[in-house]
């Protein structure tokens, strides 16, 4: 019996962030509609949709966000965002710590999701890992965000890793892509998404979700033959924290 009302309440809180997604994209349609016309208003779609979406979710969740930040970002600087990706909430906590505009690069399947995905297509450059000239049209179009002085977004491990790993092998493309436009590796570590609402159905449940931002990882000096060092010099700080936590 007590099982069963653990998986009511399960289902009851997984249903409410649902609604939590819909509300502020139905209340708002029309404005955000507006601001998605031209990449020019993209600053005040972010705006709105940190301040108007992502907060409400988390905080209408129960899941209230500690930040610790290492280092700072500065106002009008482009930066590629990097972090451990585990759960729906990473979308909404990475647009929490960041004050900066950013652009998120995800997966082209993330346009199937209802109501969300018709903003996804419109604001995120979207990519076919198995396309190759999806992937070198990435490049293309993050150059073009990066002119406009906005930031780039990757969860480098290309998806949510299989149960029982901590965090999963490091994809190329985030740190191809910061060293060929010379600009700044943001690693943050999210440490209690999963728990809060991970991807399986009955689980979850509200509390404090804490974000580290660590140190930056300048590119400047690097070539494409640093890629790969980089990569892993990048991972084994997320690790790092993973493992034994300072937050």
């Amino acid at each position: 019996m007590l099982q069963l009302m653990k998986n009511i309440g399960y289902v009851i809180y997984r249903i409410w962030f649902y609604v939590l997604v819909a509300v502020p994209i139905f209340l708002f349609f029309p404005f955000l509609l507006l601001l998605t016309l031209s990449e020019s208003t993209y600053p005040q779609f972010f705006w709105t949709a940190r301040n108007l979406w992502a907060r409400p979710i988390l905080y209408g969740m129960g899941c209230f966000p500690k930040i610790v930040r290492e280092q700072r970002m500065v106002k009008g600087k482009s930066y590629m965002l990097v972090a451990n990706h585990t759960s729906m909430l990473d979308i909404m906590l990475m647009l929490v710590v960041s004050r900066n505009p950013f652009v998120f690069v995800g997966k082209k399947e993330l346009v199937k999701i209802p109501i969300f995905g018709f903003f996804y297509k419109r604001v995120c450059i979207m990519v076919d890992r198995d396309d190759v000239r999806s992937r070198t049209g990435v490049y293309r179009r993050a150059q073009r965000r990066l002119d406009q002085g906005l930031s780039i977004c990757i969860f480098p491990e290309g998806g949510v890793p299989d149960e029982g790993v901590i965090l999963d092998q490091f994809k190329d493309g985030a740190f191809k892509m910061a060293i060929a436009h010379k600009i700044p590796i943001v690693p943050m570590t999210f440490y209690d998404n999963k728990k809060r609402f991970s991807f399986t159905f009955l689980s979850g449940g509200p509390g404090r979700i804490r974000a580290k931002v660590h140190p930056f990882f300048e590119t400047g000096i690097l070539s494409a033959e640093d890629t790969s060092t980089l990569r892993e010099e990048v991972r084994n700080v997320i690790l790092k924290e993973l493992i034994d936590p300072s937050v």
